[in-house]
């Protein structure tokens, strides 16, 4: 059951789980930025939790269908229309064959998560269908979505009724301004007492250079570093290291001026040094951030991250047992 993509949006691509267990090869996991939408947007329609679907920025795609077909729409507000009517996103929709997805204009957000029945089925690249477009790997040719392509859907496992939706209790968006609790790391000595307390206490906004690799912040005050011999390799700048593993969700700051939070098609390592980890369970309110959110980093410890962790998986629990 192809679906024709008319027009591709903005930077959408095909997105699911990612692939674990390359980073060490300096390929990224990748998958979903927002993985609790994606997971969502496919319960809603019957597929597995992990299937791949499309991930779009901004605005969305036009899509037709030559089967009929359920989908929802996840994810940052981006209102889905059929034939030009809009409807409910978090709900299962029905599309008869030859009707026409899109979208009205972006309310809030800025990652949609678009799922349909079966699956897009485009060919795995180790073990993912994600899209990684710096390594050509996933998706359609390891590229975003172009007007042309056609994208397989696989089989339906189960059918659902039209109309079946997500309270918005069970949803999750980012708070104004958005708070991203970030664990210090281990290079947080590398910069004065005043300075780490004023990274917490400013508020910063989402540069527009904010992308899968990673999301830029500005707005706070410099950072400034603790006087040191500059180790052999790294360099004059007080920000250098000699090259480290860099973790999804760490902060890198070059020269101290703009925090660098690293996301799903992170690198694996480099030379600047690492303020902290934003903890896992608010990487997924990253991806819903626009350009100019105020944000707000807020210091906390490894229990709380843990904790977070756990709230984050009995949630997921909750909307499972919504959608059985």
């Amino acid at each position: 059951m192809p679906v024709n993509v008319v027009s591709a949006g903005f930077a959408t691509t095909v997105q699911d789980l990612g692939r674990p267990g390359y980073y060490h090869l300096g390929i990224p996991m990748g998958g979903a930025m927002d993985r609790f939408a994606l997971r969502s947007a496919n319960l809603l329609v019957g597929n597995d939790e992990g299937a791949a679907c499309l991930e779009c920025v901004f605005m969305g795609p036009t899509l037709e269908f030559s089967e009929d077909a359920v989908i929802a729409v996840t994810g940052g507000d981006l209102p889905p229309k059929i034939d030009g009517e809009v409807k409910e996103s978090w709900s299962a929709i029905r599309v008869k064959a030859g009707q026409v997805l899109s979208f009205d204009y972006l309310k809030s957000g800025a990652r949609a998560y678009i799922a349909i029945s079966g699956g897009i089925d485009t060919p795995p690249t180790l073990g993912s269908r994600s899209t990684y477009a710096i390594g050509a790997l996933g998706g359609v040719e390891g590229r975003a979505v172009q007007a042309g392509d056609v994208l397989p859907i696989g089989a339906a496992r189960r059918r659902v009724d039209e109309g079946r939706s997500l309270h918005a209790a069970l949803r999750r968006s980012p708070g104004s301004p958005a708070e991203l609790r970030v664990v210090p790391g281990l290079y947080w000595h590398r910069i004065t007492e005043a300075a780490g307390r004023t990274f917490f206490d400013e508020t910063w906004k989402v540069a527009s250079e904010a992308d899968r690799m990673g999301y830029r912040f500005q707005g706070g005050s410099p950072l400034e570093f603790v006087d040191r011999e500059p180790p052999f390799g790294a360099g004059s700048d007080p920000s250098n290291i000699t090259d480290a593993c860099y973790p999804y969700g760490s902060i890198q700051v070059p020269s101290g001026t703009e925090p660098i939070v690293l996301h799903r098609d992170a690198v694996s390592g480099g030379g600047y040094f690492m303020l902290g980890t934003v903890i896992s369970a608010d990487m997924d309110l990253i991806g819903q951030l626009p350009p100019n959110t105020p944000t707000r980093f807020v210091k906390v410890d490894m229990q709380t991250a843990l904790d977070a962790r756990k709230d984050r998986a009995a949630m997921l629990d909750r909307v499972r047992a919504a959608l059985a």
